[in-house]
């Protein structure tokens, strides 16, 4: 199937693109401003599929909005109905197509003339009218504030905000791109009808302000410091973190850790939770203990990565005693108890190295780590 994508060269256009190029399913026809008038006549010709993307927003003349959205718009409609085909258009518009401004005129009479266009040949038409879309590849220090604050706050940059307050709605890329394909996969199936439209909408809008998005991405940057992730794995904070990542440059996709060293090994935080615990991990060198204490509520998950341990556990009422042996050849959770003592010995001749998962954060101010032998 001959997909067209009119802007792939864009924002939404890369990211649909790469999309479409993950299986063997479709042939990307690409159209860019430099493509020309008589290469749309071809493609559109070629094409079984129309993603209209091509837009204007930000011009150095009023008058481009015009030509760059209506006119244009006018220019495909009428190039699919010469084809003759039954050539199904995906539209991106605006929430600014119901504004009397210049931009929103434009929008709106180009809505008009894909609704005119299937109005007359039955043609499918779809026309979504985005508020601000963010995520990758998005240009920053442009229109976008998402992507403008995600690159300036990643290189120490300064961001203007005039209003904190000031009400913003968001879709997120991958949301709009997923949206787009199940109208694609409809249409490759082989639905008869029309999906409902020709107005569609994308879920889900995520609604903010313009001084907690920019405090979430100054959270994200300072995680680096503290350690502590934000919950980034669901929902508007997981697609607006990936989005901030995509936005560091490569010499800051690593970062350093504070690394503590004693003469039993090492000891290293890797991250921490809000809510979920923390990670570690710790070294130890042959012969070496560790650990030496309970908890009357903290739990604890060690997975030997490399190396022989011995774990050993007292009840501190009862005294009951147990041993357990594990090593990295056979991965195995040993989880502590509240109310029994532990500890963990390098019973191997070479480094031990043990992953640490404990299921709340460590506060000096109230450990819940009390010494005892065991």
């Amino acid at each position: 199937m001959k997909v067209l994508v009119t802007g792939s060269d864009g924002f939404i256009g890369q990211n649909l693109v790469a999309h479409l190029r993950e299986g063997n399913e479709f042939e990307i026809l690409p159209y860019t401003r430099s493509c020309g008038e008589s290469a749309l006549r071809r493609l559109v010709a070629d094409s079984d599929f129309i993603f209209h993307l091509a837009g204007v927003n930000r011009p150095q003349e009023v008058s481009e909005f015009a030509a760059g959205n209506a006119d244009l718009t006018r220019r495909l409609a009428g190039l699919v109905t010469e084809s003759g085909r039954q050539v199904p258009v995906v539209f991106t518009s605006s929430v600014q197509a119901h504004l009397d401004n210049p931009y929103g005129r434009s929008k709106r009479a180009a809505e008009d003339a894909l609704l005119a266009h299937a109005a007359a040949t039955s043609v499918p038409v779809y026309i979504y009218r985005l508020p601000n879309v963010f995520g990758k590849w998005c240009r920053p220090n442009y229109n976008s504030a998402v992507a403008t604050f995600c690159h300036n706050i990643a290189r120490d940059l300064s961001i203007t905000i005039n209003d904190s307050t000031a009400p913003m709605s968001l879709v997120y890329i991958d949301d709009l791109i997923e949206e787009y394909t199940q109208v694609l996969q409809y249409h490759c199936a082989g639905g008869g009808a029309s999906l409902p439209g020709p107005f569609r909408e994308v879920a889900p809008i995520y609604a903010t302000t313009v001084g907690k998005l920019a405090d979430r991405i100054r959270s994200f940057k300072e995680s680096r410091a503290s350690l502590t992730t934000e919950r980034v794995g669901t929902g508007f904070l997981r697609a607006l973190y990936s989005t901030y990542l995509s936005y560091l440059p490569p010499k800051s996709f690593a970062y350093s850790i504070p690394k503590h060293v004693d003469p039993r090994g090492e000891f290293v935080e890797v991250l921490k939770t809000p809510d979920c615990g923390q990670f570690s991990f710790f070294t130890a060198h042959p012969g070496m203990t560790r650990g030496g204490h309970y908890h009357h509520s903290k739990n604890e998950k060690f997975l030997v990565i490399r190396g022989r341990a011995k774990f050993r556990f007292r009840q501190i009422v009862s005294g009951e005693t147990a041993e357990i042996e594990t090593s990295g050849d056979a991965p195995q959770i040993v989880e502590t108890a509240p109310g029994w003592s532990h500890d963990i010995t390098n019973i191997g001749d070479t480094e031990m190295i043990v992953m640490l998962w404990a299921n709340e954060l460590f506060d000096r101010s109230r450990p819940d780590t009390f010494a005892s032998k065991i």
